[in-house]
């Protein structure tokens, strides 16, 4: 490992300080109700990137353009964005009329009282499936905000619910980005890591859904009678089962899509103009989460280069002594380069040389390694509330029509608080066998 700087870690700080900072005084400050939710966050990331590029005298302006370029052009980068563009054209077709129906054929099928508990239980099985988070809180958040209007449950609690079950299967599945850059970092075959994870992560979601109904289930909710429209449900049923059924995200979205356009054209719903001008809304909406992916590669693209993630690095190596030690320094490890990063996936690449030399050194098996990994990022990677999974949570809902914040939901996100007490249980309450 080179030479670690920490001065090049500097423009986090920055980004902290504008964003989490300004959030908080505007929140709980200064009570002007301006709120964490109208922080500008691309400001905030475009004033660190400014401080990145004033640093490191060694390199040019050009040559910095050029690493932020490899940065940005990442595979994991590209996916994502295709992916917010595609889901926010989804959400432009089906529309509003869709999710309402959605939410009352639920309801009308189960009490109102349980509506909560079964959002967090197709979350959990449709990224498991799916194998990404970002697609599974894009398909349900418009359910979960309809369920919310529908049943008078808290919009929070409903958005953060799905996150919850989300971030179970990006942690789980098979074919979970995170999953595969943890496996094969640490080399390990995918069925050995499952079983470790599936151990943690269990009890974690069990008493997520226990919390969830002793929340909901004693509340007065009137029985609701709403007409909806079968045929308007189809596109998400589709997308559903492709998601249950592990197809791939994108092939999901694209039925979805079409599915949508052919039944709300069919039906008289929306005019063919009106129908691309949604599609269009759609696919805009997610404009600012997709510049935060983009600054966010291309200022962590600088900080590497910088020397910063290795000095971060090579503090929490010394900081943490020992088998069990050794386990939770490697799970703060990924937790500190997803904070900084942003990218759950992203942070376990990085992360991933110095733990396999971790390992080496406290004994510590491929596969709990790669658990330990995979786990801490995503319990990280869903309570930021700059994270990609809350930031389309949230930018999902004012699509919808309604607000929320990043803060209001966290205050939901049971699964993740959970995930990391059961996962410091089994650091340090259950042995591997050797």
């Amino acid at each position: 490992m080179k030479k670690g700087n920490p001065i090049a870690l500097l423009p986090i700080g920055v980004f902290l300080a504008i964003y989490l900072g300004l959030g908080l005084l505007f929140e709980y400050g200064l009570n002007v109700y301006m709120g964490f939710y109208n922080i500008p966050i691309v400001i905030a990331f475009l004033a660190a990137i400014l401080v990145a590029c004033l640093q490191n005298k060694a390199l040019g302006f050009d040559e910095k353009l050029e690493i932020m370029g490899r940065g940005v052009g990442d595979k994991n980068i590209i996916t994502m964005l295709l992916i917010f563009l595609t889901a926010g054209a989804f959400v432009g077709v089906v529309g509003r009329s869709s999710a309402q129906s959605v939410a009352y054929f639920m309801l009308t099928l189960i009490p109102a009282r349980f509506a909560v508990a079964v959002l967090f239980l197709v979350a959990c099985f449709v990224s498991t499936a799916m194998g990404t988070s970002v697609g599974t809180i894009t398909l349900l958040v418009p359910i979960a905000v309809e369920v919310a209007q529908a049943s008078s449950f808290d919009l929070a609690l409903c958005v953060g619910t799905v996150v919850g079950g989300a971030m179970f299967g990006d942690n789980l599945s098979f074919i979970s980005d995170t999953t595969i850059a943890a496996c094969n970092g640490q080399g390990c075959a995918m069925k050995d890591k499952f079983r470790g994870n599936f151990r943690i992560a269990l009890p974690a979601a069990a008493a997520t859904l226990v919390l969830v109904l002793l929340l909901t289930m004693h509340q007065d909710i009137a029985p609701i009678e709403a007409e909806y429209s079968l045929l308007q449900i189809l596109p998400y049923v589709l997308v559903l089962v492709g998601g249950i059924a592990g197809v791939n995200v994108f092939v999901v979205l694209l039925v979805g899509i079409l599915s949508g356009a052919v039944i709300m054209l069919g039906t008289g719903e929306t005019a063919a103009t009106e129908l691309l001008a949604n599609m269009g809304s759609g696919a805009a909406g997610m404009f600012e989460t997709s510049m935060v992916a983009i600054l966010v590669a291309a200022m962590c693209a600088l900080i590497r280069v910088y020397g910063g993630f290795d000095a971060l690095l090579a503090f929490i190596q010394r900081l943490f002594k020992g088998y069990n030690g050794g386990q939770l320094g490697m799970g703060l490890l990924v937790g500190a380069m997803d904070i900084a990063t942003a990218n759950n996936t992203v942070a376990i690449v990085m992360a991933n040389p110095i733990a396999k030399e971790m390992s080496r050194d406290y004994g510590i098996s491929p596969q709990r390694a790669a658990c330990i990994l995979d786990t801490f990022s995503c319990i990280f990677q869903g309570i930021i509330p700059y994270g990609a999974q809350l930031l389309v949570a949230v930018s999902t809902v004012t699509e919808m029509g309604q607000s929320v914040t990043a803060f209001e939901i966290m205050r939901y996100l049971f699964y993740p608080y959970l995930l990391f007490l059961s996962c410091l249980a089994a650091i340090y309450l259950v042995k591997e066998k050797k």
